[in-house]
């Protein structure tokens, strides 16, 4: 059974930081993209960072670019979002998301984590 389990979410200033994490379990992790995606209040879904699963491709969202950084540690079965220069409209659930394929569309992913709330205050 494959889990996703995010963490680091918080309230936070304009301008501050935050690192999320997402661990995963049941799945050969190294051989499995990971995405981010966030949900804010009365909105889609919308991508905003991916890895592939050597580490070796990354993909954002313009959005974050510049501000935002992802990572893996495939010994550790994590995946890990920076998020720097935090914005109030950075506000929202932050999902994790596991695929085979290394994507920014939502249904490229096969297996999701509960997600994290993330509030950015001005």
């Amino acid at each position: 059974q494959v889990q996703l389990v995010e963490s680091g979410g918080g309230l936070v200033q304009a301008g501050g930081s935050l690192r999320l994490s997402c661990a995963a379990s049941g799945l050969t992790f190294s051989s499995y993209a990971m995405g981010w995606f966030r949900q804010a209040p009365g909105k889609e879904r919308e991508f905003v960072f991916a890895i592939s699963g050597s580490g070796g491709n990354t993909r954002y969202a313009d959005s974050v670019k510049g501000r935002f950084t992802i990572s893996r540690d495939n010994a550790k079965n994590t995946v890990y979002l920076q998020m720097n220069s935090l914005k109030p409209e950075d506000t929202a659930v932050y999902y994790c998301a596991s695929g085979r394929w290394f994507a920014s569309v939502a249904a490229r992913y096969d297996y999701w984590g509960q997600g994290t709330q993330v509030t950015v205050s001005s």
